[in-house]
């Protein structure tokens, strides 16, 4: 009797001591909701040319006494580019154009901006101590059509993307709603029956503002396997499926029971320990790993490490 209410004790104890943690399968990404109105212009966009090269400040090499120099330094030069045509290195320093001073690089960008009539220009470039004179055309940037916005993406929730299309809905006219435009690999959306081309129109009941809307909603309003009612304009009817949204799943992170047994687990970085009857100064056994390194100790007297073997190239000797 004495022994099962100590045994009874000790398991209770134990039992208190416990505990079970768990975490995502995958770590959810973060993720940046862009704002309802977006302006995309083209970076070449307008009048203006350009001279194949990418330029910075002229710093000197000191790691004591930085100062800025006269001219601008190259840092890239375009392949079969202007600058590259005209004979430019990196390296080189600019240090005037058309007998403009250019000791920063917003002023090759004035220049760009501001073209010459022929686009011919004459620069007086520093290679080393060698100063010489180079002739450059520059070329004329290309005024095609501004960046054109295809659909909004939900990478996360619904894994799909959306675009924003008027509607006429009976009794409400007209309306905002989210066409769906891509749907990604899983993506709960197919498993729901709503496929590529269908209207959403509303979520949860609230009609939707825009596309956009229904990707802020997805991501802030719900978490990870929620389910949430879509009401659904597909093949000229109207449904209201019910969707469970991307799930990573769970697993366990950490089982403690007391000093009897413990374990640990991490995604970033990725590792994981247990621990076997720990008394605090050593342990009955304890295994860690961190990324690809391993190690085993027994009592805290057999310690036993493995690691990733490293190849080293060796070259041969002569003897």
């Amino acid at each position: 009797m004495k022994f099962t209410t100590r045994f009874s004790v000790t398991l209770l104890l134990l039992l208190l001591a416990s505990c079970i943690s768990y975490e995502p399968v995958i770590l959810r990404p973060a993720i940046t909701l862009s704002a309802e109105e977006v302006e995309l212009v083209s970076a070449s966009a307008g009048s203006g040319v350009d001279f194949g090269m990418d330029v910075s400040l002229n710093e000197s090499d000191s790691l004591f006494n930085v100062e800025t120099l006269p001219g601008v330094r190259l840092r890239a030069v375009n392949s079969n580019g202007p600058a590259a045509n005209a004979g430019l290195e990196i390296g080189d320093v600019i240090l005037r154009i058309n007998g403009t001073q250019t000791d920063h690089p917003d002023t090759l960008l004035a220049l760009q901006a501001n073209p010459v009539v022929d686009n011919q220009y004459t620069l007086e470039v520093r290679r080393g101590t060698l100063v010489f004179e180079a002739s450059m055309i520059a070329a004329v940037r290309s005024t095609g059509a501004p960046p054109r916005e295809l659909y909004r993406v939900d990478p996360i929730a619904s894994r799909a993307g959306y675009r924003t299309e008027l509607v006429n809905v009976p009794e409400r006219g007209m309306v905002a709603a989210a066409r769906v435009m891509e749907i990604f690999a899983e993506s709960p959306l197919p498993a729901a029956g709503i496929e590529a081309e269908a209207l959403i129109l509303a979520l949860n009941g609230r009609y939707l503002d825009s596309a956009q809307d229904l990707v802020n909603r997805l991501n802030t309003d719900f978490e990870p396997g929620d389910t949430v009612q879509m009401t659904v304009v597909q093949n000229e009817r109207l449904t209201n499926p019910k969707v469970e949204l991307w799930n990573p799943g769970r697993r366990i992170s950490r089982i403690a029971l007391g000093p009897v047994l413990q374990y640990e687990s991490s995604l970033s970085p990725i590792s994981s320990s247990f621990t076997l009857v720990d008394l605090w100064l050593f342990a009955l056994y304890r295994f860690q790993q961190n990324e690809g390194e391993r190690s085993h100790s027994i009592l805290g007297l057999i310690n036993v490490s493995t690691d990733v073997g490293e190849l080293i190239e060796e070259t041969n000797r002569s003897n």
